[in-house]
């Protein structure tokens, strides 16, 4: 039986599984696995393990999930999909609420966490004794601290009651781990974040060209800002959110460098990588050569298979050119009526029962099909990889985890719901609406919480933010009420049950335990 305690402390006291590492922000792949003893001897392998950390803020599970396809599945927007009722049955599971601390994607993403929090544990604990240079030093610790906190994020939001660790277990005590509060949890994020961005030697910008996906001073100001939103500490976000967004809702934040990049669909064009608009990216590449033995391992970005149309043909000239997926996450018909009549529409959507309307191109119906889905997302031929590896593994779109849109949006929620500046959050929202259109015209939304949730609806679809965004406004139960969504007891995930098991941890009273 797998333990994830013991797999994450192994990874601590006994060994540096930098061979699991698949998405760096230089594009590093370290072979093998050294032993922590015989570790972090010198500045490059401090470097490795820096990278080992932001490895896995892009985790991919061997069984395709995800942290965005889970909680896009678990959402209204989308159902799991795929070729029937059990293809990638954790997301099946959390779609139609039927999942348990046994079945569903608690493990994965309990796992994903955990392991990037020991990851930066041992970091950080190294570190001290690395020979190197200082000011390197203080900034790969302050990035695994930050990371930390990153993880630390997900992982309250998603179980609510966590083992809170700052430093290295020894082994003999992995089994005596005990979860924090709530409130603990989040006080270290934010006291890592502020630490984090009180460092001087995290810069301001980095050069994509070789460090893009490396935290800036943006980067842990948004985070910071996202954090104090769910704590609904509307002024601290706010005042957070605006260093990030600028004096000037829609134009550059010239400190930064972020702006809203003038056409929503370039934001998902694979050639389009760490835009004026992207904040925090998880690079993906179409050179891994990952193959169907560690599916886990590949650089490529396994969402654009996974989303793709089954059995896709190509009738006409003018068809896209879609490759044939699996059929997960179509997009619902709610979702498609509130966003027919949007710019964002076709960006988002793309309409195969249309295109096979119109004899223009063929598909296979998969499971809990709508004929609608996430053109996003969706795999181009074009993309397909000429380095090796199994093509279904290795297409290199990039995944957003925090964008400018979002930070937009986020601001003008605090601002609306602790009673702020309704003229700057007005402005906030307009910017974004208006930027869908992208026509010249201004198109302004008023800031309104129904209009701002609204917004966030069709602006970051299959991005990973709605199953949240309803559960932190309390509409999940009304909104999720018919896929089986039960109040008191959905609004977290429940402890994956291989953690329970010979350990100090225990249920959360949601799903029927005793914390």
């Amino acid at each position: 039986m797998k333990k994830n305690i013991k797999y994450i402390s192994f990874f601590l006291t006994g060994a540096i599984a930098l061979a699991a590492c698949k998405k760096s922000f230089l594009d590093i792949t370290p072979k093998g696995t050294d032993l922590e003893s015989n570790y972090y001897r010198n500045q490059t392998e401090a470097f490795n393990g820096l990278v080992a950390v932001y490895d896995v803020v892009g985790w991919q599970g061997g069984g395709f999930v995800t942290r965005e396809n889970a909680m896009d599945a678990g959402s209204d927007d989308h159902y799991a999909g795929g070729g029937n009722a059990t293809d990638i049955n954790d997301l099946q599971v959390f779609s139609n609420y039927t999942l348990s601390p046994s079945v569903g994607p608690s493990y994965e993403l309990w796992r994903a966490g955990f392991s990037g929090v020991f990851r930066a544990n041992t970091l950080i604990q190294k570190l001290p004794a690395v020979p190197m240079d200082q000011n390197l030093k203080s900034r790969y610790k302050s990035e695994a601290t930050a990371l930390r906190a990153y993880f630390y994020f997900d992982l309250v939001r998603l179980f609510k009651y966590v083992p809170l660790l700052t430093e290295s277990i020894p082994a003999d005590k992995i089994y005596d781990v005990e979860q924090a509060s709530p409130a603990a949890v989040y006080k270290q994020i934010e006291d890592d974040l502020k630490a984090a961005i009180a460092d001087n030697n995290i810069p301001d910008k980095v050069d994509v060209a070789t460090d893009g996906g490396r935290l800036t001073k943006g980067a842990l100001h948004a985070l910071l800002g996202k954090v104090y939103l769910y704590e609904q500490k509307w002024n601290e976000a706010a005042n957070e959110l605006k260093e990030v967004n600028g004096a000037t809702p829609g134009q550059e934040n010239s400190k930064y460098g972020y702006k809203l990049q003038a056409s929503f669909a370039s934001l998902w064009k694979t050639s389009n990588k760490f835009n004026s608009e992207s904040i925090l990216e998880i690079g993906h590449s179409s050179k891994s050569a990952g193959d169907w033995s560690c599916i886990a391992c590949t650089e490529g970005n396994v969402m654009n298979i996974i989303v793709g149309p089954r059995d896709y043909k190509t009738l006409k000239p003018s068809a896209p050119d879609y490759i044939s997926g699996y059929s997960f996450l179509p997009i619902t018909k709610n979702l498609f009526d509130a966003i027919h009549f949007d710019p964002r529409n076709q960006p988002t959507v793309a309409n195969l029962d249309s295109l096979k309307a119109n004899g223009i191109a063929d598909y296979t119906p998969g499971y809990m099909n709508t004929g609608y889905f996430l053109n996003k997302f969706a795999g181009r031929v074009a993309d397909k990889t000429t380095g090796g590896g199994a093509p279904e593994l290795n297409y290199p779109q990039n995944m957003y985890a925090i964008r400018l849109a979002d930070t937009y949006l986020m601001e003008a929620e605090a601002l609306i719901r602790g009673n702020g500046d309704l003229g700057r959050a007005t402005a906030l929202m307009t910017a974004v609406h208006t930027r869908a259109y992208n026509d010249g015209a201004t198109h302004t939304l008023t800031a309104t919480f129904e209009n701002l949730k609204r917004e966030r609806r069709l602006e970051l679809v299959g991005e990973g933010h709605r199953w949240f965004d309803l559960v932190r406004w309390g509409d999940a139960p009304a909104v999720l009420g018919s896929r089986g969504f039960k109040a008191g007891k959905n609004e977290i995930l429940p402890i994956p049950l291989d953690e329970l098991n010979n350990t100090k941890i225990k249920q959360s009273k949601e799903w029927g335990g005793t914390l």
